[in-house]
């Protein structure tokens, strides 16, 4: 087992009332396994993930990762589970612009360990780059790349720490079909080559038809 999850609940408190997003999800995620999760657009899929990648807190529920019980940690030492442990691709490829293909996937691990470039890490960089197709890119700015080829690098710079977890929050939302089944079809490819756990976010009824395991989610719950 690699990330149980019990009884996850999270409600956003407004003003003269409060919100029920996620009501009582109970889910595991084994190693190696390729899993999506399905439901339409309000589900709570994204606030599920997050929870799940210890980047928002559930209002109540327990997450374990890696035997960790990561909501009774610090900020610090889940901070550290974060980044050696998961490896985040989303919709919008949060690139930065002023950099390079290769410039932008050693940037986690040039933040995470205080390094500075060197021939190693841009090493590292590259055979991730030609991991996912874009040897000839690496220099190329992310205005000079296909959106396909920007969620390219997106997923080789989450491949960087070497992560036992992707998690994906509709990684094909904003590409074309063709665009969209070449990133699916390489994050099968990874989790067989690396036997990585991969966690998709979908509403795309295409994406569950080919996956191996199906969670789905309506109204904050499974279904």
């Amino acid at each position: 087992m690699l990330l149980k999850a019990t009884d996850i609940r999270k409600t956003y408190n407004l003003a003269a009332s409060s919100f029920d997003v996620l009501k009582g999800i109970d889910l595991q995620i084994d190693n190696g396994e390729f899993v999506s999760i399905v439901g339409p657009s309000g589900a709570g899929k994204s606030t599920l993930l997050h929870i799940l990648g210890c980047l928002d807190k559930p209002s109540a529920g327990v997450v374990i990762v890696d035997n960790e019980d990561i909501y009774k940690l610090t900020d610090i030492q889940r901070a550290k589970i974060r980044n050696n442990k998961i490896g985040f691709v989303f919709q919008f490829y949060h690139l930065l612009g002023e950099f390079t293909a290769l410039e932008n996937v050693m940037l986690p691990l040039i933040v995470k360990e205080n390094r500075q470039v060197n021939n190693k890490l841009k090493e590292k960089g590259r055979e991730l780059l030609a991991l996912v197709g874009l040897e000839k890119r690496i220099e190329h700015k992310p205005n000079q790349l296909s959106g396909g080829e920007q969620q390219r690098v997106a997923i080789a710079r989450a491949l960087i720490n070497g992560p036992q977890l992707i998690l994906c929050d509709e990684p094909t939302g904003n590409l074309d079909s063709e665009s969209g089944k070449n990133v699916i079809d390489l994050l099968f490819q990874l989790n067989q080559k690396n036997n990585q756990a991969v966690v998709v976010v979908t509403h795309d009824d295409d994406i569950a038809k080919i996956s191996p395991k199906v969670i789905y989610m309506r109204d904050g719950k499974l279904i």
